[in-house]
Formats: C-alpha cells, sequence, structure tokens
C-alpha cells in the first residue's frame, strides 16, 4: 500500500499564525505538524508516500522534509492542490501516484497515538472498499459523524447541528483505486467544496465500508484549542518515554 498526506488549505481558522507559513509546518511540542501523519504511516509499513500540499509555502516542505530519509524513506512524493478545493479536491491528485494501488490517507493536522500497523494489513486482506477510523469526542459537531448499526455504519453527517452519536471520523482513511472515479463524480458541496464525507458516503452506500475503533488519543490541529491539545498530548507522550 502506498500512503498519502493532504496538507494544503490556507488554514485560515489559525491566524495570525498562518499567514506566513503552511499549518502544517506550525511546531507540535518538538516537531513540525506535518512529522506526524508521516511517522504515523512509516510505522504502519508504508514506504511509498505522497505528500499533497498547496499555497504560498509549498516550497518550504521539500526543504523540510528533502527525500524523506529522516524518516527512513528512500524517497517522498510531492504534488501540488491549486486553490481550495477540499480534501476529496487534494486526493484526486494521488491517482497518477496511486497506480491502481490501494492507499492509505491521512490529513496532515492529525495526529495519533495509535501504530496503524494491524490496520494496514487488514486493509491489504479486504478485496474492495473502504475502511475509516472513529473516535469517541466531546464535541462531535465539529467533524463528520458516523451513525453505527451493530458492525456497520449508516451513514456520515458532517458537522451536524445534532450529531447522532460522539463517534466523530478521524482524517485517516484507507481506499482502493476506486476512490478516484468516486471523487471525479462528486459535486461541490454548499461551501463550495469536494467533501471526502459524500466519498465516504458512496462507500456506506455500496456497502462496502469498514471501521475501526481507534485505539489511544487522537487529535487535529486546525483550531487553536485543538492544537493547543494536540501539543500537549504530544508532550506527555514524550516526555513519558524519557521518564521511562
Amino acid at each position: 500500500m502506498k500512503g498519502v498526506v493532504l496538507a494544503g488549505g490556507l488554514g485560515t481558522r489559525l491566524n495570525p499564525l498562518t499567514k506566513v507559513t503552511n499549518k502544517h509546518l506550525l511546531p507540535v511540542y518538538n516537531k513540525p505538524m506535518i512529522y506526524y501523519p508521516i511517522e504515523t504511516l512509516v510505522s504502519g509499513g508504508i514506504e511509498e508516500i505522497l505528500i499533497v500540499t498547496g499555497g504560498n509555502n509549498a516550497g518550504e516542505f521539500l526543504r523540510l522534509l528533502g527525500n524523506g530519509k529522516e524518516f527512513g524513506l528512500k524517497h517522498i512524493n510531492y504534488t501540488y492542490q491549486e486553490g481550495e478545493g477540499g480534501i476529496a479536491d487534494a486526493l484526486k491528485l494521488a491517482e497518477f501516484f496511486a497506480d491502481g494501488d490501494p492507499i492509505v490517507v491521512i490529513l496532515g493536522d492529525n495526529i495519533i497515538e495509535a501504530n496503524i500497523h494491524s490496520a494496514v494489513d487488514t486493509f491489504k486482506k479486504q478485496e474492495s472498499g473502504a475502511k475509516i477510523f472513529l473516535k469517541q469526542v466531546d464535541d462531535p459537531e465539529r467533524f463528520g459523524v458516523a451513525e453505527i448499526d451493530g458492525k456497520y455504519i449508516r451513514g456520515i453527517e458532517e458537522k451536524p447541528k445534532h450529531p447522532k452519536s460522539n463517534y466523530a471520523v478521524t482524517g485517516l482513511y484507507m481506499y482502493d483505486a476506486s476512490v478516484f472515479d468516486i471523487a471525479r463524480s462528486l459535486k461541490p458541496s454548499d461551501r463550495g467544496e469536494f467533501e471526502i464525507t459524500d466519498v465516504n458516503n458512496y462507500y456506506i452506500k455500496q456497502q462496502n465500508m469498514t471501521f475501526e475503533i481507534l485505539d489511544g488519543w487522537w487529535t487535529d490541529a486546525g483550531t487553536f484549542e485543538s492544537l493547543f491539545r494536540a501539543n500537549s498530548l504530544a508532550a506527555e507522550k514524550y516526555q513519558g518515554k524519557q521518564s521511562g
């Protein structure tokens, strides 16, 4: 499997921090934010990774990450998203990279404690379809929220005012090669973007979606509050390792 890190967008919710840099280059405790999703993929056994970025600071990713040697990689691929078309629009740029293989997609501001190696192995045995990862949260209205019925997901609602559960869809997804055809078939949402929730709901309607509940903690880092939480959790984990 191949890995894709989506690190585009302007990060306007973090202004003025993002006036002079990409959100995903901001520090989270002792390293840049983008390091965390890359490390999640590498620890999951992913050796081929594509970074999708955009905005005025895209060149800084190359200067920071180079060829991926620091992560034990032989090479990192890069591509550029023009404008802000949404997550599903950014994902379409990975089609040439995927080249028919299944992919693991992670949002560049998602920080995950768990190791996903076993989930990657499980998805490799899944002949087709997709897998998403859920986590119980206190503020589900900020996220896509899954309605669960036993082992199945009935649907996902994006940022609902009245969530049907407290299970947020995290920014970690696994897709077969049909995801690119699905993404191309989408229409823009009311906010003018191509939504990853629409991609996931397509798989759900086809009864071709599985899910797992993430172990450990998880957070995004797209708001001041969640960026602070990400720093606190990363610091606690790192300092725990040092004291251990």
